[in-house]
Parts: structure tokens; sequence; C-alpha cells
């Protein structure tokens, strides 16, 4: 691979080729694989292309306008409460921190496994997936939240008692208005009894719930759960980016004790690539539309805003709390800290044709470092314990990196934290968050320029 590459740069060096904006090599490579196999091309992961993303925003530290916090002295708080609107139980998590919904079918029982347990040590959730709930994720999850998707695939009535809340899913930020995939290489016999799926077959998951079609089947429906749960369990509505202030709304009117938030930065085990780079909008702009539908409801803060697609580190958490969100969910981030892409298995993933930080193809169940895989031989790769510690370490530096930023805005609570916090690098940014201009007081769109 690096001997095609070298040979072609110093092609176009040596005799000075342009390569075209809109059909350059990755656009042509499709078109002939297209051509090829008459096969539209399915991966995993989130949006490549570039976006406006949480990089595209600085903090203001404070300094003589206003002062900041003693890291060794002054108290930052990270705890959050989810779910109190109607749930008698909410939950009470440590960390804003949550780990997004990921089916085990999509992940190896061990990494399930290994997410519950870093979950736990950190004092956070963990959310089970399409597919059900496994007694490895269950019994390793201090806190867990169950999906409830329109696929149905794996529910169980029993299982939405065990679990501590519920998370309806009404579409997810790679590929909001579409339905998950999951190939028949990774439908094990496990699976398929759990499934009620014939084993070795392609599945595709439902795009819509099979019993609503609006708003007023919604809220039938979470009446029904929370009947089901003896009104314990706070109620999750989950919706892929897209008309976000319209879903909010609607979401928030349907009764939901929670919104969790998804952007296309956001991943996915499996979907068509076109969804996943052309249907969605940034999670940066997102959440302002997100928290102006609850703050003209009266229920920001009340209904909490959970958002995921693409955090990766505590400026990112930051930041989305700073924009609004009572919390923030990972998903892609938290396979990589397990030990998807790691350059211990590069050989490995040179023979599937892929390299260590490149591999997306998580449908294929061939993931030589044994977390999105059902092939037993290479789930095994992955020990659950080692994995739970890998998660809660990043976890941990995750959360001190917020606390780190809040202290220096001068903040006792990472909730504290507001857009008057932020500025935006670039006009775009600044439009889509709602802050200003980075030297300046605009916020395009929204005032005008001195």
């Amino acid at each position: 691979m690096s001997t095609e590459h070298d040979t072609t740069r110093g092609m176009v060096e040596r005799w000075g080729l342009q390569e075209s904006a809109s059909f350059d090599r990755h656009t042509i490579h499709n078109i002939q694989r297209a051509a090829a196999t008459g096969i539209y091309d399915i991966r995993g992961f989130g949006a490549k292309r570039h976006l406006p993303h949480f990089d595209d925003l600085l903090f203001l530290g404070a300094s003589m306008s206003r002062y900041p916090l003693e890291g060794y002295r002054e108290k930052c708080a990270t705890d959050v409460v989810l779910g109190d609107r109607f749930a008698s139980k909410p939950l009470h998590l440590d960390i804003p921190i949550t780990i997004a919904g990921m089916s085990f079918g999509a992940l190896s029982a061990n990494a399930k496994e290994a997410l519950g347990r870093g979950a736990s040590a950190v004092g956070t959730s963990t959310t089970t997936g399409d597919g059900g709930m496994t007694d490895e994720e269950r019994g390793q999850s201090r806190t867990l939240v169950y999906q409830y998707l329109p696929s149905r695939y794996g529910m169980n009535p029993d299982h939405l008692r065990m679990a501590d809340a519920i998370e309806i899913v009404l579409g997810q930020g790679a590929k909001p208005g579409g339905g998950g995939m999951l190939m028949g290489q990774k439908i094990s016999d496990r699976i398929a009894e759990m499934r009620t799926l014939p084993k070795g077959v392609d599945q595709r998951s439902a795009c819509r719930h099979p019993d609503w079609t609006g708003p007023d089947d919604l809220a039938i429906k979470i009446e029904e759960l929370r009947e089901i749960t003896d009104w314990e369990k706070p109620i999750y509505i989950k919706i892929g980016a897209s008309r976000t202030y319209y879903d909010v709304k609607l979401a928030v009117k349907s009764g939901a004790d929670v919104i969790v938030l998804d952007g296309m930065q956001g991943g996915t085990a499996a979907t068509q690539e076109v969804f996943i780079e052309h249907v969605g909008i940034p999670t940066l702009a997102a959440i302002p539309q997100a928290v102006q539908a609850l703050q003209e409801m009266d229920m920001h803060r009340k209904v909490q805003l959970i958002v995921s697609g693409g955090i990766r580190n505590g400026a990112d958490v930051a930041k989305a709390m700073a924009l609004g969100a009572d919390a923030v969910s990972i998903g892609t981030a938290a396979m990589i800290a397990l030990g998807c892409n790691h350059p211990r298995w590069e050989s490995q993933y040179h023979e599937i044709g892929s390299a260590a930080g490149f591999y997306d193809d998580y449908h294929e169940g061939r993931d030589p470092a044994g977390i999105s895989t059902q092939d037993p031989e290479l789930s095994q790769r992955l020990d659950p314990e080692r994995g739970g510690r890998r998660l809660a370490n990043y976890l941990r530096v995750m959360t001190t990196e917020a606390q780190t930023i809040a202290r220096a805005c001068g903040k006792s609570h990472i909730q504290n934290l507001e857009p008057e916090d932020l500025v935006a690098l670039d006009i775009e940014s600044a439009a889509m968050a709602r802050v200003p201009l980075a030297g300046t007081d605009w916020i395009p769109g929204r005032s005008r320029p001195l």
C-alpha cells in the first residue's frame, strides 16, 4: 500500500499532475467500485468529511474580569441527575459522560462487558443498543439504559424492568431516517436466539417504530412503558440531528424525561456510506436548536439534554455543556479506548485491507481487536477487565480535562459553563453555535458586526 502511494506521489510531483476537486481519487474509486459490483458501499464509523465541530470553538478563560478556581483547593463538581421530570428513580451519575448504545451483535460480548466495567468504575451509565440485554452487560453495569428500537430485536418486558432507564430510539445521527444493518456473518447462534432471527442471514433494522406514526402515538407508548416499569424508570427519547428544534419540542410534549441528541459525527455499526456523509446536520449546529426549543417551553434543565456525535476529549465535553447540554454520550471514542484501531494489530489490519486508525468495516465481523466481531477466536483477544480499566482511565482523563476548563472559567460545577464562555474561530461555526466570532461581539445571523 505504501509503495503504491509513494509511486503515485512521485509521479504527481514529477509531472505536475493536478487532482480534480470534484473527481478526486476517492470519488473515482467509488464510481469504479459501484460500476464493478452494482452494490452500494456499507461501513461503520461516522461522517469523515470536514464539518464545523467543537475544535472551531475556544473558551474565554478567567483573568481580570473573571476569577479562576484553584484546582488543588476549590471544588468543581461533575455530578448530574438525569430523568427527574416524571420518574420516581432518576439516575444519579458521578460524571456527565455516558456510554452510548452499541448492540451485542455489533460488538462482542466481551466488549459489552468491558463497557459496563469501565462505566461502573467511574460512576456513569452504559446503554444496551439494539438486540436486547446480555447477562455480561447487566452484571457489570451499575447503571444500565435499555434501548427500545423500531426493530424490537430482543425486546423483553422483564429486561425493561431490570434496566435503570429506557431509551426510545427514533433516530441516530449517522443515519436519521434510516435503519441499521447486521451482516449474516455476525449473527451467531446466540444472537439469532436473542433476536429471533435466522442464523447467518443479513438483517436490516426498521427505520420507524411499527406501532406509531406520530407524537400522539409516542405519548401513548411512553405511558405504556411507564406502567410496565411502575413509573420508576426515566424515559429517554433519542433523535438523530436533522429537524432538531421541532423534534425536541414534540419529544418533550410526548412526555420524555431526557432528550438524547445525536449529531452526524456520531458513529454507527453499519449503514450506507451515502447516509453517513449526506444526511443530518453537525452536532455543533444541533445543540443550540435543541436548547432553544427547551428554553421556549421552560424545560431547559428540567428535561435533560444528552449530546452525542463526535465527542473525543474533555474540551468537547465542556463545550457541549457550555452550549446547554446536561451530559454527553460517547460511542466511537469508547471503542477506541477499549483497543479498536490499536497499532498492535497493524499487520492484521493490513491483511483485511485496512490499517490501524482507518478501520471502519465493523459490519464484516473481522475486527482483529475483538471488539466489533462475533468470531469466538477474535473476541477472546479483548480481556473485559483490561478493557474496562482502559475505558475508566479514559473517562477519568476526560472528566479532569473538563473540570480544568471549567475552573479556568471560574465555574464550581461543569454545568455552570455557558455560551458566554465561548467564542468561535470562523463565521460558519459562530453562526451554528450562536456564539461570537473571536475578537468581536458579532454572532452571524443574530447581530450586526461592529
